[in-house]
């Protein structure tokens, strides 16, 4: 299925089957224009984003508002920080957690995360809810319609919109501790049609579900403990981690004197649902690390199993797939949330130039979500892969390599820096856009570039939209709508036009005003003369 099709499909509530089904057109004035499924962090960020350029959007999540959610992620990488900044959110959030600056893989020599080229050369740790709690608040105040206690029994595609079947979520919803007692199929059906859906629920995604789409993979490690604890004998090294023949531990601080805990042994066969005692975790990381370090107090625990899965597309239609409900892998090396979150952020800029009408071509830039974020998730399953393979490493001859691999990290640049780049997201990159001619950076992230009058390019960001930075004395290319920055250097000769993800779209050195204007209007519309017959767009202090 092809993602410029206009497929239609219904989910039949009772079998979860999806067939294909006329429907009748919604009225105009009833259409929000993106309808979210999922509250976890990518659901947030992509809402807010959206709904700060003046869109309307509505939030659909299962849980009730009074139920929190799992806080199984923990760690903020350098890059997820840099796209929080973008948007005022990197430092508040900072102030939650602990900064990590080093790691020791398997007891060897460490690794300095230092070495990172951005403004948050760490890792933070921080317990998922606070990353939640501050993307909630920015959905809130951009406008956004969250509505809990909601989950999808159908979706059916038409030519220019999607519509969508809720009920109160009920007791047999997975994950929804405190939800809704209605007997199942006695709450009324609601109904909201959306001119596009965005599916961030999650790895048992309704929305998938409903589109027909596959999920291929397989469970590799079970029976896994996560608990967040408190250590009366905390370990020297701030992140402590280690696999013995027979066992894997790992412990990082949150920075607030609770610990996240995770244990695995390999001859545990337990089912999700067995009860989980702190005894079990205990010897687990005894046999790991070497010591439990005094673990008490555990304020919750969970057994789970690990996938590695992807789905095939991204996009079908009107409708997208992000985060967990696209792709899941292990929580080796903590890449799901920040993965999903740079998901959020590529896509939303997108739906949004769509929708206010400033896209050139706008179903090619909507399959360039799946284009370049598809490659990046299945690039996460390998590494998160490869590293829960080498904690799960069964012989010494296996151990040996591990303790190998790691010294080369710890020694050699150029490997050290490329693992780093992946697992912090600093380095992954998207293919220049087509007929571009290389070597060129289009498509490579931006680093924070220094502006005049003090101010940074994720500064400049935080207006939602393109960013252009010349030497003085360029004109701004007449009617584009983005921001437009000097360089801090009165010697820097170069024309940028950066992404609002944070990414060049286009560069060069010394264009002429026609080449300048040309390469934005490969990305941008002019804005449209308010008038009768132009087209309505939105106003809002970050679409000017």
């Amino acid at each position: 299925m092809t993602a410029a099709e206009n497929t239609s499909h219904v989910m039949d509530p009772a079998t979860n089957a999806t067939d294909p089904r006329s429907a009748t057109t919604a009225d105009p004035r009833t259409v929000v224009d993106v309808v979210v499924v999922g509250a976890g962090p990518t659901g947030l960020l992509l809402a807010g984003d959206l709904a700060a350029t003046g869109l309307s959007v509505t939030l659909v999540e299962r849980r009730p508002r009074t139920a929190a959610n799992l806080t199984r992620a923990f760690a903020v990488h350098a890059r997820t920080l840099e796209l929080l900044d973008a948007r005022g959110l990197a430092d508040p959030l900072v102030t939650t957690g602990r900064r990590i600056d080093r790691i020791r893989p398997f007891g060897g020599m460490p690794l300095s995360l230092q070495h990172l080229r951005s403004r948050y050369p760490f890792a933070l740790i921080t317990p998922q809810y606070e990353t939640e709690k501050l993307l909630e608040r920015r959905a809130l105040s951009t406008g956004v319609d969250i509505q809990y206690d909601s989950r999808v029994i159908g979706l059916r595609q038409e030519r220019d919109t999607v519509t969508l079947d809720l009920r109160p979520a009920t007791p047999d919803t997975p994950d929804t501790p405190g939800a809704s007692t209605a007997a199942p199929g006695t709450a009324p059906t609601r109904r909201i049609h959306a001119r596009h859906v965005v599916g961030a629920d999650g790895v048992r995604s309704t929305v998938r579900e409903a589109l027909g789409l596959p999920f291929p993979g397989r469970a590799v490690v079970r029976s896994m403990i996560l608990a967040d604890v408190r250590l009366t004998d905390p370990p020297e090294d701030a992140l402590a981690v280690n696999g013995a023949a027979d066992a894997f531990g790992f412990l990082v601080p949150f920075g607030d004197g609770w610990y996240r805990a995770i244990g695995w042994r390999r001859d545990a066969d337990a089912p999700d649902t067995a009860p989980v005692d702190l005894d079990e975790l205990r010897a687990i990381l005894r046999d790991a690390l070497g010591s439990d370090h005094g673990m008490h107090d555990p304020r919750w625990m969970s057994r789970f199993h690990s996938d590695e899965r992807q789905v095939p597309h991204y996009r079908v239609g009107r409708v997208f797939l992000a985060g967990d409900a696209a792709h899941v892998h292990s929580p080796a090396g903590g890449l799901g949330m920040n993965t999903g979150l740079q998901d959020a952020a590529n896509l939303s800029w997108k739906l949004a130039a769509v929708l206010h009408g400033r896209a050139p071509d706008p179903d090619a830039l909507l399959d360039s979500y799946h284009r370049e974020r598809h490659p990046v998730g299945r690039l996460v399953l390998r590494v998160s892969g490869s590293i829960v393979r080498a904690a799960m490493a069964a012989t010494p001859a296996h151990r040996t390599a591990r303790a190998l691999g790691a010294a080369v990290l710890a020694h050699i640049g150029p490997a050290r820096e490329r693992a780093l780049g992946i697992v912090s997201g600093i380095g992954i990159a998207y293919p220049p856009p087509p007929g571009t001619r290389r070597p060129t950076p289009a498509g490579r992230r931006a680093p924070d570039l220094a502006l005049a009058h003090g101010e940074r390019l994720y500064e400049a960001l935080r207006t939602g939209g393109f960013v252009l930075v010349t030497p003085p004395g360029t004109a701004t290319p007449p009617g584009a709508p983005l921001a437009h920055r000097r360089w801090a250097s009165g010697t820097r000769t170069a024309c940028v036009l950066v992404r609002p993800d944070g990414y060049v779209a286009w560069s060069a050195h010394r264009p002429t005003d026609a080449e300048l204007t040309a390469a934005v209007a490969t990305w941008l519309l002019p804005r449209p003369l308010p008038g009768p017959g132009g087209p309505r767009v939105p106003q809002s202090p970050q679409n000017p």
